[in-house]
């Protein structure tokens, strides 16, 4: 297995995915620096980022929309703790889509999340929640993933983008692995 740090995996993936058809990556701080996620997107094409406003009930709304479309949306939130405005538009809209459809349309997606880093700085605990536990629990389509180890970003991402079965997928970055591993 390759030496990569869990960062480079991520920035390695991103642009991989940044490079598959019909993928866009939209969100807080996809474009322009920010967050520490910016980091791994700083060398996409910029027509495949698409600047967000903070407004995250909006943000995953227009990403359904997005996928409805044919795009395949990696929707971007910097902090679980903010995803949480944007849940109840995961739990009554997109991951019940599939079900009020009778399994006819099937927006496959990515949201790409992180638990804030606490080091060097710890920024707050309206910043580094992890709720993976809570939001497996909420989900019937919608695919819950954490990734804890390097070897697993580039597999996770390309599982996601590729399924068959087009269901979403929530990966779930952890802040401070972009520097301890």
């Amino acid at each position: 297995m390759s030496n990569m740090t869990y960062f480079d995996e991520l920035k390695r993936t991103m642009e991989w995915v940044a490079e598959q058809q019909n993928t866009l990556f939209v969100g807080q701080t996809v474009a322009g620096p920010g967050t520490f996620m910016f980091q791994t997107l700083r060398d996409l094409p910029k027509e495949k980022t698409l600047e967000m406003p903070i407004n995250e009930s909006f943000q995953m709304q227009f990403t359904i929309g997005l996928a409805l479309a044919g795009y395949t949306p990696i929707s971007v939130y910097p902090r679980q703790n903010f995803l949480l405005l944007a849940t109840a538009d995961m739990v009554n809209m997109l991951d019940k889509i599939p079900a009020i459809s009778d399994n006819k349309v099937l927006p496959k997606m990515i949201i790409r999340v992180a638990s804030g880093p606490y080091k060097p700085v710890h920024p707050g605990h309206q910043h580094i929640g992890n709720y993976a536990e809570g939001f497996k629990k909420l989900f019937d389509w919608i695919e819950v993933v954490e990734l804890e180890e390097p070897e697993d970003v580039f597999p996770t991402y390309k599982h996601a983008l590729e399924r068959e079965d087009n269901r979403a997928t929530l990966i779930i970055e952890h802040g401070n692995y972009y520097n301890d591993k």
